[in-house]
Formats: C-alpha cells, structure tokens, sequence
C-alpha cells in the first residue's frame, strides 16, 4: 500500500464517495488500459485525448477511486460511492500529491539534472545508493512534469533513498520539478547544447539547469561539474561541492583510462574501476562516489557496487554482431558534445584495426544546427576509418570531415535502407562501429539488421 483515500481527503478536501473510508492505494496509474491493483486513476488531457472518458475502463481494470477536473461533468455510470477527488487541474494535482508523498515517506532525495548523462549518472548513483539503503530511482524516460511524480508515487513505503533524473525542454521546467521533488542532493552533470533551440544558448542552458536549487533544502548540497566555465559563478556558493579533471576541483579525477570495456581512474587514494567506457563516464561516478561518501557508505562497498554496475540500455552498450564485428550502441539520444565524447572514447580503443563511425541527426539545435552539426568533426582525425552520417542535417558532419581530412572515407544517406547496404562491407572482426543519433533517429533499427 501507498496510501489511503482517508489520507488524501487532507490533500484534496472537495471529494466525493466513500473517500473518507480506508481505502488503500496500490499503485498510480495515468493510463486506462493497463491492468493494475487497487488504483488512483489519474486522467490526464492532452492536445488528442481526454483521460476522463476512459474512467470506466480504468475501473474494470482496477481503479478503486480518481483525481477529477471540476470542469468534466461526472459519468452517470458511477457507483454513488466511488471515490472521487474533485481538483482544478489533474496534473497539477498529480504533483501536489506527489509532493505530499515525498514528505509522507521523507527518504533521502537526489535530484539529477545535465545537458548529458543524467541517466548514466543515475544509473551510478542508484547503484551506489542501493548497496546500503532502500533506493527507488528513475525508470526509463519518466524525467518530465508527469514522469517525476509518477516515480516519486510508485516508491515503496520503506523507501529510504529517492533518486530522481530531471530532464527538461525549457525554463521554469526544472525548477518545478525540483520543487515537487525537493532534493536534499541536487547534481548538475554537465552544460551541453541540448534544447539550444528553445533556450538560445548554452549560457541559457545553464541558467535552466540551475533551476535545480530552487526547491533544494536550505541545508543541502549541489555537486556539479567543476570543470565548466558556465558554472563558475555558483561554485563560489556555499555547500557548493565541484568535480572534474582540473586541479582546483574539491573532488580530482587522475589518471582517467580507457581500457578495453571499462574506465579505470583515480579519485583521492582509491582507483576506481567501472564497466563504461570514456572519461566522461569517470566524471559521471565521481558524483556517484561523492554521494556515497557524503552518505557514510564504506569506500569499499563504493567501489565494488560501481564494478558491477548495470546500465540502461542503449547507453554505450558494446554489442557482438554479424561476422563478430563490435557494436557501440548509444543510440539513446545524443547532443553535439556527447557525440563528440563518443567519438574520442573510440579513438582510444587499440585493439580495433578500424573503427566506423554511424550518426544520425541531432534535433532542437534550432539556427544552430548547422554549426554545431560541423563541430561534430572537430574531433575527427584519422584514428577514425569511416563516418558514415544519414538523416538530414547529419549531412555536415560528413560534409565538414570531408573537409578536414579527405584520407578519411565521408558519405552521407539519406535513408537508412542505403545505409545498412553499405554496412555490410565493414562487417569483420577486428572492426568497431559507433552509432550515435537523437531517439528520434531509432538508430536501434539499423543495429537489429547487423547484430
């Protein structure tokens, strides 16, 4: 159980029903048709949908009661009483009780925020966390207004340590979340260039990933990368905590190495070592192992706890394909400064005697997207065989590495069909392929014809 109806009466007082009985609350569910137990149905509307004509079906599917706009006329159908909980606006109420919750259960609250490795360094800290304490964390994509609150209501009553990844498009984004959520940790893991479109720059971005504080605790600590000249102006703050790889950091990562399907490093006395590759990846457990250190977790238990991670996938995942070949599959999503990190990790790994480059297009890099598509090829250099580019504004990656270096083969596709003909040729042993694109690429259907 999560909660009773009896306890949401002091949430949302305008009810109707046998609200006031002890009812238990299994679960949260926004959607109609998924089989569930004991229930808070919770109708969202959308541009194309309306959640409250799907009442009926979330009842025969296990809604014992429901949040309900003032605005909708009340189905007929209802039993007099089914509980029901009267609110202005289903989402805002959503958060409310999500808020409310997270006081009910009062766990320990991390909130991570980044143009790039919020998830990996979820998956990090998660993995760190739960070597000691009851940890829930953020499955899949649920970063948003809606998937917050739906995380923060599907942790179990024991929960002692809430990990939340915070993902945002635009200002004032974060800052809710963070308000819902209100962190006693708050992680801000780097300043890309993700949604340049709707923030206009990477200052911009900054400013919006800031936005993360606003609901921290006056007691709390933000961790965030050091190493950042967009980030300067706060690490002058007080229980301001910086990492990264240059000296003045309150926490140095040395001697970052790329090994073949691990990153070995040096953090204060210890050496780490985590089944990632890239130093990027190093940067992103030292927020994990500042955590657990600033959690009283034994150094030992840290290291071997980041030794055995497991990963979302799609995220750097090495992959054996047709003919033996290697597959980099960080199809995930991308940004201009995470294919470029992709890029320099693979030029680091010896042991391959070519390694193919595939990428696909960025989106919301808005006027920007030409150039900092270009920029992409800032970093490629005859380490690297082939860059093979297919979509639409991928076109000057390849176009810009043909430039710099006509030694290296560039072509670009513009369908995916042509591009895989063409793959079939560097399907060998001895060769490594990277794919990096936006999710909305589904680069994921190139991989599926050549594993």
């Amino acid at each position: 159980m999560l909660f009773t109806t009896h306890w949401m009466t002091s949430i949302f007082p305008n009810y109707r029903g046998d609200a006031q009985e002890t009812i238990s609350i299994d679960e949260i569910t926004t959607d109609s048709r998924k089989k569930v137990n004991h229930s808070l149905f919770i109708p969202i509307i959308g541009d194309k949908f309306d959640g409250h004509k799907f009442l009926e079906q979330a009842i025969k599917h296990g809604a014992v009661a429901t949040l309900w706009s003032v605005e909708r006329d009340l189905p007929e159908f209802l039993p007099k009483d089914f509980p029901i909980f009267m609110v202005e606006d289903t989402v805002v109420a959503l958060q409310k009780l999500a808020n409310a919750y997270r006081h009910e259960i009062n766990p320990i609250v991390i909130g991570i925020t980044g143009s790039n490795g919020k998830t990996s360094t979820k998956d990090l800290v998660s993995t760190v966390l739960k070597s000691t304490y009851r940890t829930h964390f953020t499955q899949g994509n649920l970063n948003n207004h809606l998937g917050v609150p739906r995380t923060i209501l599907s942790m179990g009553r024991e929960t002692e340590v809430l990990v939340l990844e915070m993902g945002m498009n635009h200002f004032g984004e974060i800052e809710l979340l963070s308000n819902i959520a209100e962190p006693d940790y708050a992680v801000i893991t780097n300043i890309g260039e993700s949604h340049i479109e709707h923030l206009g720059s990477r200052e911009g971005i900054a400013k919006a990933k800031l936005e993360i504080v606003s609901g921290l605790k006056d007691n709390g600590r933000l961790i965030l990368d050091g190493d950042e000249r967009l980030l300067q102006d706060v690490q002058e703050r007080e229980k301001v905590i910086t990492c990264g790889f240059q000296p003045h950091n309150d926490v140095t990562i040395k001697n970052a190495e790329v090994r073949e399907n691990q990153t070995k490093f040096n953090l204060d006395e210890y050496t780490y070592t985590i089944p990632l590759l890239g130093s990027h990846q190093a940067q992103n457990a030292s927020y994990a192992i500042t955590l657990g250190k600033l959690m009283k977790i034994d150094p030992e238990t840290i290291k071997e706890s980041l030794h055995n991670l497991k990963m979302t996938s799609m995220r750097f995942e090495m992959i054996i394909g047709k003919n033996d070949v290697s597959i980099i599959n960080d199809a995930y999503n991308a940004s201009p400064t995470s294919m470029k990190a992709a890029i320099e990790v693979i030029k680091q790994m010896d042991e391959y005697q070519e390694k193919i480059v595939i990428l696909g297009d960025i989106f919301e890099l808005g006027t920007h997207s030409e150039a900092l598509h270009r920029s992409v090829a800032d970093v490629i250099d005859e380490q690297i065989s082939a860059i093979l580019t297919v979509g639409n504004d991928s076109k000057f990656i390849s176009d810009a590495a043909k430039e710099k270096n006509k030694q290296i083969v560039s072509k670009h596709y513009h369908t995916k069909e042509s591009l895989i003909d063409d793959l079939k040729s560097y399907l060998k042993k001895d060769t490594l392929l990277l794919f990096k694109a936006s999710r909305g690429m589904e680069f994921e259907s190139i991989i599926k014809e050549i594993k």
